[in-house]
């Protein structure tokens, strides 16, 4: 059945029933294409059956340019379409996959054609001292540097390596903090998790951690019980602890690969690779590397010598030299690209990580990094982006309690995601108890990570990435979360009593829950140097993160303690004075009623939120 035969049929219904036949255009607008993610003009034209030249005529009209062969996404080719009286819907992702055409039929689904198989990107993470580390070096000396000799391997945060003729991608994160700050920021970069698990130490507190990241994240997991060589090793328990945990091994009748690896030795290296393939081939794992690509930032930083350099992850078309792009709110020009080895190149696909240089400013992990067709187009981009965050001080991400509480009220939410952190590990059961006890019609609590010790970081990110709220008992959060939080827009609350943690989240069920005020930190200088300006002492001051406003909230903190409370009541960059001075730029700070600055004191500047 042909592609125009497709969209008559379904018009058909429409003009039977029509009574009015002065009015043709209804038949018309009634008329239904499906359209693929991407597809080039021809490929539209073909799909909208009109000329490719009245395409590219109505793509100009829209003020875009672009030749027979160029790639329009989705939202573009959708306006064509409505232009030429089809109502777009977008193609069902099942017909992405590689089905044959029937014999009648003309319309075969373009992405599927562009689909070819991608190496697979694979994250480590586990308990600390477990020898990921270990465990990733390993791999690269027997896959990587041992082919290269006298090649100095550059660490730009990811590699590959090949195996049987198949590449791997590895990302070298610091832990599931990471993995979960790039998810949190909608990023979804991993297709595999190693959890690295040792044999003569067990499973750990970061290990529990590790496995509730992945699971949130919806990622195969393949176990490496590492340190077997070990004369007080023992597998077994590894095995058993981790089947208590949901992880059952495929030796005791479950689904989940468990290796015996010695990074130290680099024995059970080859076997893990070997598996890694095969669970990338049951993934199925696809990308189109045609066309403009598209990627995650994994990393980035600020050289003094080269500028804005970022570690970017490929997912989608072919990032090459002289594309420009938007990531995040920022934009660039690929100006050179290097890979793990240091070696130029000067393209990448699907699943390939580059070192770019280029960035207008230093992106965040996390970012979504877009090719498009001009380097006026990214700048727009970046312009529109950076006044839309303006106009919405919180991440979309995230939601307060009262937030949460409205939408819940309002029926949008059906599952309350929590974060639990308490005192001691004898606390989490009790309360884990009263809480598995409440919900409000289909309203239901779910306990996404508990645990033992102060809020990290780690906790602040998984709440953001699972748009949850953390519960500390008798426990507080680190300096890092707390500012985490602050700037993420996650509510942290804190409880001495289970009846009020308790009677909290039942009123969140209800949608009864009062909002509360919270500090919200704005950023932080570090003071470098003092003077006195017409008889005031100012501070010579570097702000460390966020920006520093005239008029704000502040405080002055020494060796960690708060010795003063005012406003900030002067701000100077050279001999100008100015509003407001952005992290990493060096400026001089009075602050109202304080004249004892010392170097090493800290200036916070926070402001009070409803939430």
């Amino acid at each position: 059945m042909s592609a125009r035969a497709r969209k008559t049929d379904k018009a058909e219904p429409v003009a039977e029933v029509a009574t009015a036949p002065e009015e043709p255009e209804e038949t018309v607008s009634e008329l239904r294409v499906e359209l693929p993610a991407s597809a080039t003009v021809k490929q539209l034209a073909e799909l909208l059956d009109v000329s490719p030249v009245e395409v590219i005529k109505q793509l100009m009209r829209n003020g875009t340019m672009a030749n027979i062969n160029e790639v329009v996404d989705y939202d573009m080719a959708a306006i064509v379409a409505s232009d030429f009286g089809y109502e777009p819907v977008a193609a069902q992702r099942k017909a992405i996959s590689a089905r044959k055409p029937k014999s009648d039929e003309k319309l075969v689904d373009i992405d599927s054609r562009l689909l070819k198989p991608r190496p697979a990107v694979v994250t480590i993470m586990g308990h600390v001292d477990h020898g990921k580390t270990s465990l990733l070096d390993a791999i690269r000396e027997t896959r990587v540097t041992a082919t290269e000799v006298g090649e100095i391997t550059q660490h730009i945060g990811a590699y590959q390596v090949e195996v049987d003729g198949k590449k791997i991608t590895f990302l070298d994160t610091p832990g599931h903090e990471a993995f979960t700050a790039m998810r949190a920021r909608g990023a979804r970069v991993t297709d595999i998790t190693i959890l690295v698990v040792a044999a003569d130490d067990g499973v750990m507190p970061q290990t529990v951690e590790a496995i509730d990241h992945a699971r949130a994240a919806g990622v195969p997991i393949v176990v490496a019980v590492n340190k077997v060589d070990k004369p007080d090793a023992n597998p077994q328990r590894v095995k058993q602890q981790l089947a208590d945990l949901g992880l059952v091994c495929e030796e005791w009748g479950g689904d989940v690969v468990c290796l015996s690896v010695s990074a130290k030795k680099k024995e059970g290296i080859a076997q893990l690779l070997e598996n890694l393939l095969i669970v990338a081939e049951l993934e199925e794992l696809q990308a189109n590397p045609e066309g403009r690509a598209g990627g995650t930032v994994i990393e980035a930083k600020l050289d003094k010598t080269k500028g804005s350099l970022g570690t970017v992850l490929v997912q989608s078309g072919t990032l090459r030299v002289g594309d420009a792009f938007t990531v995040g709110d920022t934009w660039g020009k690929v100006k050179a690209m290097f890979d793990e080895k240091g070696k130029r190149v000067r393209k990448a696909g699907p699943a390939t990580p580059v070192e770019v240089l280029g960035f207008e400013t230093v992106p965040q992990a996390g970012d979504t990094l877009n090719a498009v067709a001009s380097e006026a187009e990214a700048r727009s981009v970046s312009q529109r982006r950076q006044e839309q965050r303006k106009l919405s001080a919180r991440p979309s991400g995230a939601l307060s309690a009262s937030e949460l509480s409205a939408q819940i009220r309002e029926g949008r939410i059906k599952e309350l995601n929590l974060i639990l952190k308490t005192d001691v590990q004898g606390s989490i059961e009790p309360i884990t108890a009263a809480l598995g006890g409440l919900g409000v019609g289909e309203v239901r609590v779910s306990l996404v990570h508990s645990g033992s010790g102060s809020i990290t970081e780690g906790d602040v990110l998984l709440a953001l990435a699972s748009k949850g709220l953390v519960l500390g008992f008798n426990t507080a959060p680190e300096p890092g979360a707390k500012q985490l939080a602050d700037t993420e827009g996650i509510d942290i609350r804190c409880y001495e009593v289970i009846y009020n943690l308790v009677d909290d989240v039942e009123k969140l069920l209800t949608g009864m829950l009062e909002p509360t005020w919270v500090e919200v930190l704005e950023g932080h200088a570090e003071v470098r140097a003092t003077f006195s300006v017409r008889g005031r002492s100012v501070a010579g001051a570097y702000v460390t993160d966020g920006t520093l406003t005239r008029g704000a909230t502040a405080r002055v903190l020494r060796s960690g303690e708060v010795i003063y409370e005012s406003t900030v009541s002067s701000l100077r960059r050279f001999k100008d004075d100015v509003r407001q001075v952005s992290a990493g730029f060096e400026c001089g700070v009075g602050v109202e009623g304080f004249t004892e600055f010392e170097v090493g004191d800290i200036i916070e500047v926070y402001r009070q939120e409803k939430q």
